[in-house]
């Protein structure tokens, strides 16, 4: 009677791997406390066992695993002691579920407090932050392909972000083709906006590849004077904080290093989450132990584009001008 029944074969279930404390952070870059305090944070613990179900952190340190590996999903399976299907679907569940809290880690502010925090630390005047952007690495989408690939040659994302004084991410727009221009990725962002309707005279810094504007200082292409250059060498000082933010960013997750090896819909996903993981790392005091390493890993300062501004409205760019040389004065005054 057996043999006409059909009965399902017993299934067998990989051993969960663990790893001993001095090796847990290297693996899954957060400390095993911290990762606990993640898996409570984004997501609900299940009481389910059957079939070999995952608990919130199992399913934490997969995906922390998975932006921690510059590897494949199925390298990640076996070192986590699961299937492959199931490390891309925990990867979509954490992944969302990190999304759904990112508004509460990622802030972009423009009020005293924002001002404050960064005169505390700083000393360029009446700064809130630094914006810049960093090329993601991807795989060559099958539509319109050649639109992400950026003036190095290979596909790639350009990632537009700001940060504060603590090194954290306060904007951040990874939706941008690798060939769009800084310039054009700012004037189309939230960020934009919102400084032009800014009421305070707060500004950021950016690099030369922007357009100055009374809220964005850039540097002095070519400094003849002495005031020039102390204003050059202080800007450049401070500016570089958005550096140190994208090498943390980037030697903690190296996934965004060396490429982002899923489909494009949740690319931008994936850079997000990685921010806001990077934000909370800042939050819990939970460091790199090789933080003293070049911060910012191959990741190459954009060319100077003479003709971004263009793209400004004139009367901007001359109150931009102007408002750089009441700065350039106020800084050399500062300086005596």
């Amino acid at each position: 009677m057996a043999q006409f029944m059909n009965i399902r074969k017993r299934k067998y279930y990989s051993p969960r791997n663990d790893c001993p404390d001095d090796e847990y952070h290297k693996l899954y870059r957060f400390s095993r406390a911290n990762v606990e305090w993640l898996a409570e944070h984004f997501l609900e613990n299940s009481e389910e066992t059957r079939g070999g179900a995952l608990n919130a952190r199992q399913k934490m340190q997969i995906f922390l695993r998975f932006v921690s590996d510059p590897g494949f999903q199925i390298g990640v399976g076996k070192d986590e002691g699961v299937h492959r299907t199931t490390v891309s679907k925990t990867v979509k569940i954490v992944l969302t579920k990190i999304m759904e809290k990112s508004h509460l880690w990622i802030r972009f502010t423009t009020n005293n407090e924002a001002h404050q925090q960064w005169s505390s630390k700083y000393q360029f005047p009446c700064a809130i932050g630094v914006i810049d952007c960093t090329h993601i690495r991807i795989t060559k989408p099958s539509q319109h392909g050649d639109e992400y690939c950026n003036r190095k040659g290979y596909c790639s994302l350009n990632v537009q972000a700001t940060c504060n004084a603590n090194e954290e991410f306060t904007s951040i727009d990874a939706q941008w083709p690798g060939s769009v221009h800084d310039s054009r990725i700012l004037k189309r962002s939230m960020v934009c906006a919102q400084m032009n309707n800014m009421r305070q005279n707060f500004l950021l810094l950016g690099d030369s590849g922007y357009g100055i504007t009374p809220w964005l200082m850039t540097p002095y292409r070519n400094p003849q004077t002495h005031e020039e250059i102390t204003f050059n060498t202080l800007f450049t000082r401070e500016r570089v904080i958005i550096e140190r933010c994208f090498g943390q960013l980037k030697r903690r997750f190296p996934i965004l290093q060396y490429m982002v090896r899923i489909k494009l819909d949740r690319v931008a996903s994936v850079i997000v989450s990685c921010a806001v993981l990077h934000n909370i790392s800042k939050y819990l005091h939970d460091n790199m132990h090789d933080d003293d390493e070049q911060e910012n890993i191959a990741d190459e300062q954009e060319l100077v584009d003479e003709e971004n501004d263009l793209d400004l409205d004139e009367n901007l760019r001359r109150r931009g001008l102007q408002r750089r040389e009441e700065i350039k004065n106020l800084i050399n005054q500062l300086q005596l």
